[in-house]
């Protein structure tokens, strides 16, 4: 029986086998770019459909001051709506932004933190959400996600990296105060979401990296000491309400990934499976009758470096072992990169949408 996208994923988090695996899209510009020129198709739903994705995301509309960018800075060059500066810079393949300014790298005390110039709720509009999910859903039925902020990731763009994890130990109400400040702003924005959707988003979605290629970044006594109350708040409020959640992380992040799941998580992204101690086979026997997987097709070699042949294979094997009773949504690793030769990314997806259960 074939599903409709909606189907296909709440079977799968509910560790069922659906028809088939569902599958996600997540690509640079650069790439998208590419696939659209390779397979002459213009329209973005279109290229959605194309490749088999079954989730589509929701997001507010910026209606601030004009001095900010109004998203993340990762996803583009100035100064964000938290007062971080970005800077573009480019590769033969593509252009990232790096922060070049932290608006709070200056402040030795909590009071410095309270008094900054913080994000209003009403620079975002909600208002356009209800009527772009009826849109989205008028021909087939799709799972919706919004991103729901993380209380890691964009409290050291704040601070920077080395000073945010020095305070850990030197200062950590300082860590805690800007966590806090963001988390707080980040689940208002998610309820008024919520609210102005008629409860119509299906997964809300946060997110911070506290993994390296060998590692964690910081202890996980740290991280649940000062870094854990704050994630928490935007994963367990959710989950209660009935959601599905979905947290990512780069990295190895093997020594917290119960503390996610007691605080409710469905989803871990992004499956990186040549960071220490993510191996599929690891993750699905210890957590996967608990924790549903997402990601996993490894964008640091296999994509970029491989074959379509190769890519064959190992998303056949990746699916077979996280995808064992439901539970694994296919996706790449991270972001498709611009390096990535199209025959790769559409092998994924071919080998993907054919595969039944």
């Amino acid at each position: 029986m074939t599903m409709t996208s909606y189907e296909r994923v709440m079977t799968t988090l509910n560790h069922k086998n659906p028809d088939r695996p569902p599958i996600n899209y997540i690509a640079t510009p650069e790439m998208n770019n590419k696939l659209k020129k390779h397979l002459k198709i213009e329209n973005q739903e279109d290229l959605l459909c194309y490749l088999g994705a079954d989730i589509r995301y929701v997001t507010p509309k910026y209606a601030g001051p004009k001095e900010f960018i109004g998203v993340p800075g990762v996803t583009g060059a100035g100064k964000d709506f938290w007062g971080v500066e970005w800077k573009a810079l480019k590769n033969k393949f593509g252009t990232y932004n790096e922060i070049s300014y932290y608006p709070l790298a200056h402040v030795k005390t909590v009071k410095e933190v309270e008094e900054y110039s913080w994000p209003k709720l009403d620079w975002f509009d909600m208002s356009h959400l209800k009527d772009e999910i009826k849109r989205i859903n008028d021909k087939e039925r799709r799972a919706i996600m919004f991103f729901a902020g993380g209380a890691f990731e964009s409290p050291w763009y704040m601070r920077g990296l080395e000073r945010f994890l020095m305070d850990l130990i030197e200062c950590p109400e300082i860590v805690v105060a800007i966590s806090k400040k963001v988390m707080e702003f980040y689940r208002e924005r998610t309820m008024r979401a919520i609210e102005e959707s008629d409860g119509q988003i299906d997964i809300f979605y946060s997110g911070g990296d506290i993994g390296t290629q060998r590692g964690m970044m910081l202890s996980p006594e740290l991280w649940r000491k000062y870094i854990k109350p704050q994630t928490k708040e935007l994963i367990t409020l959710f989950k209660e309400m009935g959601f599905k959640t979905f947290y990512h992380s780069c990295g190895s992040i093997v020594p917290v990934i119960g503390d996610f799941i007691e605080m409710g998580l469905d989803i871990l992204d992004p499956i990186q499976p040549k960071a220490e101690g993510m191996d599929p086979n690891f993750l699905k026997n210890k957590f996967g009758d608990r924790l549903s997987f997402h990601g996993g097709i490894d964008e640091q070699e296999l994509l970029p470096m491989g074959t379509p042949q190769e890519v064959e294979k190992e998303v056949v094997r990746i699916i077979d072992i996280l995808g064992e009773n439901g539970g694994y949504i296919v996706c790449s690793s991270h972001a498709i990169q611009p390096d990535t030769p199209v025959e790769n990314a559409l092998a994924m997806f071919r080998t993907a949408r054919e595969y039944r259960y």
